[in-house]
């Protein structure tokens, strides 16, 4: 990630700002998807462009205030900037509003692993979309007035979250003993399929890092997910999952490799067969920045 540091006599035209900055970074991928589908098979490039902003200023007593945007192009689609979330923080404690991160989706143990090149549907994520998120291509909260409280102190860490969206309203906990992270979250909302209860564990388990996550998604039933990320070599790893959902069909799992080329870029793939009986695979470059 590239910083660019604004000298504050060209940033801000009032006194009493003790630093401002604003910081560039992202990600660009491209490579090829292929579906297999009840339709038929297809083979696609896919792409995408991704430019993150935080702008952040802090004041006398020490309190910092930001906001962040993103600028996303895919494959196929107009670019868009997103919704803006805006945040004070002070030591451990953080005030979040607009397109918040949501206290449901930011639980340890809800994106346990990163699958492929481009998530191959991302069904190892076990609230499946039912909360409250920051969205990278949309308003997402912002047009709802979402707002979240963060905490954290040593190896607790607590986040509350609420948005017009359905009344929502949800909170997690989470703790780290021993290497190994534990979290539970809750929701109310007035939306029947939205996620209700969610828990995961989550550390190393000899030479593999390990994730057990469960939710119970209201009408749409419960979601269990085991993930796991292991080594094998000095610049390659592999990413497993297998999950289980009354909402599927049938059993989904999938595989992936990473491979690290250097100076922030890498080669990935994956295949994932999903809960309605599609298969997905996908293989590219990635470059962060």
């Amino acid at each position: 990630m590239k910083k660019v540091l604004f000298a504050t006599t060209a940033l801000v035209a009032t006194a009493g700002v003790a630093a401002a900055d604003v910081t560039f970074g992202g990600y660009g991928r491209f490579g090829i998807e292929y579906r297999d589908t009840v339709a038929g098979d297809t083979t696609d490039v896919t792409s995408r462009f991704r430019l993150q902003i935080d702008a952040t200023a802090e004041s006398d007593a020490g309190v910092t205030f930001g906001a962040r945007v993103r600028i996303q192009q895919n494959e196929g689609q107009t670019g868009t900037t997103n919704g803006a979330r805006f945040f004070a923080r002070s030591g451990g404690f953080e005030v979040g509003v607009g397109n918040i991160f949501g206290a449901i989706e930011f639980m340890p143990g809800m994106y346990p692993i990163d699958l492929g090149l481009t998530g191959l549907a991302y069904e190892y994520t076990a609230y499946a979309f039912n909360a409250d998120a920051y969205s990278s291509g949309g308003l997402g909260s912002s047009g709802s007035n979402g707002i979240e409280f963060m905490y954290s102190a040593g190896d607790f860490s607590a986040h509350v979250s609420a948005s017009d969206t359905s009344d929502r309203i949800a909170a997690h906990v989470a703790y780290t003993y021993s290497g190994w992270t534990f979290a539970l979250g809750a929701q109310g909302s007035d939306n029947a399929a939205d996620t209700e209860f969610a828990a995961s564990v989550g550390g190393s388990f000899g030479i593999a890092d390990v994730t057990l996550a469960y939710a119970d998604n209201g009408t749409q039933g419960d979601h269990i997910v085991l993930t796991g990320r292991f080594d094998v070599g000095a610049a390659t790893n592999v990413e497993v999952y297998v999950a289980d959902a009354d909402k599927f069909a049938e059993t989904s799992y999938g595989i992936d490799f990473n491979h690290d080329l250097g100076g922030g870029t890498s080669l990935r793939g994956g295949i994932a067969s999903l809960g309605n009986g599609d298969t997905r695979a996908d293989m590219g470059v990635r470059f962060n920045f």
